[in-house]
């Protein structure tokens, strides 16, 4: 059957989660990739995207599939067998995300599409998310993600060529570059920190931290590097490099994934709009074709 058929009567309703904006998870996340942790005292600024590590669902252990997904949701297309890929996503700010507020999000799909794929059929599933803080409004986000039904067999992927040893990332005193137009900032992506990143965010999906699953189940030629953390790390340029800006929004997507072990890169360049600035962003193994290109808007 078409992914449609499976689609078509599909309804899901809204939900909504309510969490306290620890300091403790931002902190956590500025060690993992080794950048200054922003202010985090009572009413400080979340940098954006940061509410991530708020946003958490919890689920059972019994409640999740065999790649590591809960089974179920409200947003969980009735796909047989289905793979879920990260594919991008777009944030609008009205106002910051204070350390301390109770952080609400509802949730609902916004759109529903199904394409064809070099593999085979993709539905392209929209989950639109209100933000508010202490019941005022701050913002609204969407994720797309991308499902497929399994396939009947793997292919094995073929081995991956030894990669060359990467230099040493940059640290807080020498990512700065000279020109303020060309940002750079590194990081050492290994099976460790893609263990560590997981823990942080509650993602259980396998393919970030089970080799044999990654590489026999799903035909992955090695562990994926999650495309949040793609995400979060380009978005660490313009806090670094631009501090007294605020990002107003945010607009991202994922081309391609990006394997462990392998040195990231995250690349900006400042390019001035009449309305005020924007940064044209990427983050992606060194060397390579960006896996995440993205456009920020600063206020």
């Amino acid at each position: 059957m078409s992914l449609s058929g499976y689609l078509d009567d599909w309804r899901p309703g809204t939900a909504e989660l309510t969490r306290r904006v620890d300091p403790w998870p931002a902190a956590a996340f500025a060690a993992l990739i080794g950048t200054p942790a922003p202010p985090l005292d009572p009413g400080d600024p979340l940098p954006p995207l940061w509410h991530w590590f708020t946003l958490l669902e919890h689920p059972a252990q019994r409640e999740l599939g065999p790649d590591g997904h809960p089974a179920d949701g409200p947003f969980m297309p009735p796909i047989p067998g289905r793979r879920r890929m990260f594919a991008g996503g777009r944030l609008h700010l009205d106002a910051p995300v204070p350390v301390g507020a109770e952080l609400t999000s509802r949730s609902s799909v916004a759109t529903v599409s199904v394409k064809a794929g070099r593999t085979g059929e993709l539905a392209f599933v929209t989950v639109r998310h209100e933000l508010s803080a202490d019941g005022r409004p701050v913002g609204a986000e969407e994720q797309d993600i991308v499902y497929r039904a399994a396939a009947d067999t793997v292919e094995p992927a073929p081995p991956r060529p030894p990669a060359p040893a990467p230099p040493a990332p940059p640290t807080a005193e020498t990512a700065a570059p000279p020109d303020p137009a060309a940002w750079q900032l590194g990081l050492q992506a290994d099976p460790v920190l893609l263990f560590r990143f997981s823990a942080l965010t509650c993602n259980a999906h396998r393919i970030h931290y089970d080799l044999p699953f990654a590489t026999e189940v799903e035909g992955h030629p090695g562990l994926v590097v999650h495309g949040p953390l793609l995400a979060l790390l380009a978005l660490e340029l313009p806090r670094l490099h631009a501090p007294a800006a605020t990002v107003r929004a945010f607009s991202y997507r994922l081309l391609r994934p990006a394997f462990a072990p392998a040195a990231i890169a995250a690349s900006g360049r400042l390019d001035p709009v009449p309305a005020g600035r924007s940064v044209s962003l990427s983050a992606g193994p060194a060397g390579a074709r960006p896996s995440l290109t993205a456009t920020a808007d600063l206020g």
